[in-house]
C-alpha cells in the first residue's frame, strides 16, 4: 500500500533498503494523509521538479504500514513524536532526521547542508 501523493513511493522495507543503498542522496518523508505531512509532500514535489535538487531522490512511505517499522525504529526517529517523519539518507547511512511539519526553507535548509552538490 502507497499513499496517493505525486512522489515516488517505498512500499518495502526491501525497497527503501536497496534504494539507500544504491544512491546517494534519499529524503524520505514517513506519513499518512494529514494536515502535517501534506505540507511536507508538497514541498517535496515542488523541490523534485524545479530541478534544483536533481541529485536528491525524493519518496514517501506509508507511515502505518509494517515495512516502515524500519524508519520508525531508527535510533534518530525513536524519541519523534509528531508525524511525519523525514529521514535523510546520504550513501546509505543516516545523515538527518527531523518531525512535524516543516516548510520549504527548513527543508532546503537540511538538504543544502547534508546533500552539498
Amino acid at each position: 500500500m502507497t499513499l496517493p501523493t505525486n512522489l515516488k513511493h517505498f512500499a518495502t522495507a526491501q525497497e527503501l533498503t536497496e534504494v539507500i543503498n544504491s544512491t546517494e542522496n534519499v529524503m524520505v518523508c514517513a506519513g499518512r494523509m494529514g494536515p502535517m505531512c501534506i505540507p511536507v509532500y508538497d514541498v517535496m514535489k515542488t523541490l523534485e521538479e524545479s530541478g534544483d535538487y536533481d541529485h536528491v531522490d525524493f519518496r514517501d512511505m506509508l507511515f502505518d504500514s509494517p515495512e516502515t517499522s524500519i524508519l520508525r525504529n531508527l535510533p534518530e526517529c525513536r524519541s519523534f513524536m509528531g508525524l511525519p517523519f523525514v529521514v535523510y539518507f546520504k550513501n546509505g547511512k543516516v545523515a538527518k532526521a527531523s518531525t512535524s511539519i516543516q516548510n520549504m526553507d527548513m527543508v532546503k535548509t537540511i538538504l543544502d547542508t547534508e546533500f552539498v552538490k
